[in-house]
């Protein structure tokens, strides 16, 4: 089972990397905040202070169409901010 899915890449995550040194992972939502350090850790061989997490809701939609009412919703996830130490560092666009 892994437990980091994907980082998250976005304005408000880059903006979070350049200020705090603060990367952003969507994770597995059964994993507790010591498993996520010692994933990251590992994978990337960085130093981790802080582990952050939030749980996302699923957004309800509803759509009125000819045909009736159409409702949808997107997947729940859960999202972990990691805190790496000041010499540390990640890049994802390395092998772009």
């Amino acid at each position: 089972m892994t437990l980091i899915k994907k980082p998250l890449i976005s304005e408000k995550a880059t903006a979070m990397n350049e200020l705090s040194n603060c990367v952003s992972f969507v994770v597995d939502s059964k994993a507790n905040k010591i498993q996520i350090k010692k994933a990251i850790e590992d994978f990337y061989n960085v130093k981790v202070l802080k582990v952050r997490t939030m749980i996302y809701a699923p957004e309800r939609k509803v759509k009125y169409t000819k045909t009736g009412l159409q409702k949808s919703k997107t997947a729940s996830y859960k999202k972990a901010m990691v805190q790496l130490a000041e010499d540390d560092s990640i890049d994802f666009y390395s092998n772009i």
